[in-house]
């Protein structure tokens, strides 16, 4: 039930406080991550996942460069390449700017629990997204999109490869 989540969310949280296990920066992101996806479209009522892999890498600024690849794929459909880059950038106290590749801003979050979640909006769509480090290395970000045509959850998995 979702209580029983809550709580065990709030006490894996907890521990986490304990061990002193969140990222500080974005530089405690560098390096290669196995990702694993889940895309629940509730207009299509289907449910696709992606499997692939992110890098964070430091760019030629200092700033640090995610990139992630991967196989998409949708219950009866071909399987598609995916890809998409962003740009992690500090902005102080605990926070990180993600930009597009571009150097378009796209949202702000911090890194603790209470302030780990935001909102883009690209009019007419809304996304919302909310990072959940308690199991630091391990990580997780879930986006939740609604607009005319989109409405979808997506939740992203990351963990070290072993």
């Amino acid at each position: 039930t979702a209580d029983c989540r809550r709580q065990y969310s709030n006490w894996i949280s907890a521990l986490a406080v304990l061990r002193n296990d969140r990222p500080r920066n974005a530089a405690d992101f560098l390096g290669q991550w196995q990702l694993t996806r889940e895309i629940q479209d509730h207009l299509t009522e289907t449910t696709g996942r992606l499997v692939g892999q992110a890098l964070f890498a430091t760019s030629p600024q200092e700033d640090v460069f995610y990139e992630e690849t991967g196989t998409l794929q949708f219950p009866g459909q071909p399987p598609l390449t995916a890809s998409r880059r962003y740009i992690w950038q500090d902005a102080g106290d605990g926070r990180i700017e993600v930009t597009f590749d571009t150097g378009a801003p796209f949202h702000s979050f911090g890194l603790t629990s209470q302030d780990a979640a935001a909102e883009h909006l690209c009019p007419p769509d809304l996304y919302r997204v909310c990072y959940d480090f308690a199991l630091w290395p391990v990580w997780r970000a879930i986006w939740r999109v609604t607009g005319p045509r989109k409405d979808y959850l997506m939740t992203s998995d990351y963990t070290r490869p072993l």
